[in-house]
């Protein structure tokens, strides 16, 4: 420990920087004894998740079209056949989350080769290639990155590495890799962002276009819409059914729209949220 205490803040400035000029850290990953990670970009580590909190695929009402595309795709690439990268985009609380862990639990049911699910946050979009890196090699997995909410800001740009990974880059993304994102904006930036530039920009129309490029690179962009009350009630009587809920159809649907006009939408996210309340007071647990 040095005398003079006017030298501390000095070596601790050549500490930090010598931990930058430090070589990355052994981005070994031991894909044992999980299906699904999520990804540590701090550590470089895949940390496992021993059970997915997944809702059952046949569970999943009023979005069977994209239901059917995203695991047909899946299925495709699962079985070392090509496949898109995809964006799921729309209305909160329809299912895009849901739908993606569910199609990759219903694929793991089907098949002995493992389809292992690995969770990336959207502030650790930076370290994409990093983690890639770590996943070139792997031949006997496959791989679904997968991005919850993923969206852009001003003054963020995170979006251009994730180009390069996605489509473009020198190494290009492995053929056992695909990624998923979802997203409540199609472009994946909010539209003052891209009017901004508009209005700024020398030459606005290729401005823009450096934005919305990003979402061209998802080969599948699968729309999620407002609910109607018809699939509201096919979700809800889906979930009474699944877990022996006592209670009677025209109660469940009065109940049922009240909860919803209190939270002014119809989605599957209320309507889950409805039946836990609902378990609650029947004194039913949901398992």
């Amino acid at each position: 420990m040095p005398d003079n205490p006017d030298l501390l803040p000095v070596l601790s400035r050549i500490a930090d920087a010598l931990d930058r000029l430090a070589p990355p850290s052994d981005t070994t990953v031991d894909l044992t004894g999980a299906d699904a990670f999520i990804w540590q970009a701090e550590t470089g580590r895949l940390q496992p998740v021993a059970a997915v909190n997944h809702v059952a695929l046949d569970l999943l009402r009023g979005i069977g079209r994209v239901r059917d595309i995203l695991l047909d795709n899946t299925r495709r690439f699962a079985a070392g056949l090509p496949a898109n990268n995809a964006l799921l985009w729309g209305a909160r609380g329809m299912g895009k989350s849901s739908l993606v862990k569910a199609v990759h639990a219903t694929i793991n049911t089907e098949q002995s080769r493992p389809l292992t699910l690995i969770e990336i946050h959207r502030e650790d979009i930076p370290t994409l290639p990093t983690l890639l890196g770590a996943l070139r090699g792997h031949d006997d997995h496959r791989f679904i990155l997968f991005c919850d909410d993923l969206s852009f800001d001003n003054d963020d740009s995170s979006y251009k590495s994730l180009k390069a990974v996605l489509e473009g880059g020198i190494e290009g993304r492995p053929t056992n890799v695909i990624f998923y994102a979802t997203s409540n904006r199609r472009h994946l930036m909010p539209r003052d962002m891209m009017e901004n530039e508009r209005s700024t920009a020398i030459n606005p129309a290729e401005a823009v276009e450096e934005k919305v490029s990003l979402s061209d690179r998802f080969g599948l962009w699968l729309g999620f819409h407002s609910c109607s009350q018809d699939d509201y009630f096919a979700m809800l009587e889906g979930y009474v059914a699944r877990y022996g809920l006592d209670i009677d159809q025209e109660t469940l649907r009065a109940e049922a729209v009240e909860w919803a006009m209190t939270r002014g939408a119809r989605s599957g996210r209320v309507a889950w949220q409805y039946v836990q309340d609902l378990a609650g007071r029947l004194k039913t647990p949901l398992v």
